[in-house]
């Protein structure tokens, strides 16, 4: 079945079995209130670790009930990254989810050589769905948070876990657009070169279960009107489902103006790790927190 909205994912990922969460430095409200209803969707049971004594205040404050979670109490936010990513490396946790704590500890500890969750030779990489208001169907994008300036070999393993992602959600054959400035194959720019590089592995069948077309400016892989005045043909111009972006500028800014702009709500994971890596923003909702947890249920 296509999971065609983010309500359609929460509802596909409660008809699985329960994955078990394990949240590093679950001290916060938006926390707490999205992993309260994750449980009680019946989505996945929960480890918090972080400082115990503010997890249960915070569980009281909001009216939650602290018995639904399992607390591992740790003193810094940095102890509670190292204990969550050891909680799921001895098999007690399917998912980790960052908490009140910054993103470069969190991360720290997942790429940590001895203690993490990072096997040799793996690519980490920011995965989003997006569902935006003024577009028909949900759009799988990376990288939008982590790589900053992806290489070739980068460029795969993201081209690989968009299309992972968009087969969990019900597509069997994701349509992608390597994006660049222009449609046009523009020899000195590295983005456009390497687009129409991938696209022509994909045609002789080195990258298989997608479609894959590039160069593609923004407007042409998800425009069908664009891409039929600047005359894109083939099955991706106009309707991609994922898009490849050639670097993390471009990456970020498409999603906060999606956001903050435009009103589109996102799910987002981080892969490439031994398990799906919940990476939301401190200040994202609750709503928002939720999504993403479904999506690494979904992953996991």
């Amino acid at each position: 079945m296509r999971i065609r909205t983010l309500d359609d994912l929460l509802r596909a990922v409660t008809d699985r079995p329960r994955k078990r969460l394990v949240v590093a430095w679950a001290n916060d409200t938006h926390t707490l209130e999205a992993v309260i209803a994750a449980v009680g969707s019946g989505l996945v049971e929960a480890i918090l670790v972080g400082d115990e004594s503010t997890m249960i205040k915070v569980c009281l404050d909001l009216g939650l009930p602290k018995d639904r979670f399992r607390m591992v109490h740790t003193a810094t936010d940095a102890e509670a990254a190292a204990r969550a990513v050891a909680l799921v490396r001895c098999g007690e946790g399917d998912l980790l989810m960052k908490g009140l704590l910054s993103t470069d500890k969190y991360m720290k500890a997942i790429l940590n050589k001895e203690q993490g969750l990072l096997d040799p030779g793996a690519i980490l990489s920011h995965v989003t769905v997006m569902a935006h208001p003024g577009h028909s169907k949900l759009l799988i994008a990376g990288d939008v948070a982590v790589i900053p300036e992806p290489d070739f070999r980068e460029k795969l393993a993201i081209l690989e876990y968009l299309v992972n992602t968009a087969q969990a959600l019900g597509i069997e054959t994701p349509k992608v657009a390597v994006l660049a400035a222009s449609e046009l194959v523009q020899p000195k720019l590295r983005s456009s070169v390497e687009a129409a590089l991938l696209a022509k592995m994909a045609d002789r069948g080195q990258i298989k279960g997608a479609l894959v077309d590039g160069p593609m400016a923004l407007d042409v892989a998800i425009d069908p009107e664009s891409a039929r005045i600047k005359g894109i043909g083939g099955p991706v111009g106009g309707d991609a489902d994922c898009l490849l972006f050639p670097n993390l500028e471009a990456g970020n800014t498409f999603y906060k103006a999606g956001t903050k702009l435009g009103g589109a709500e996102v799910a987002a994971v981080v892969a490439g790790a031994r398990v799906p890596c919940v990476l939301s923003s401190r200040g994202d909702s609750p709503r928002t927190k939720l999504s993403s947890i479904a999506l690494a249920a979904l992953l996991a």
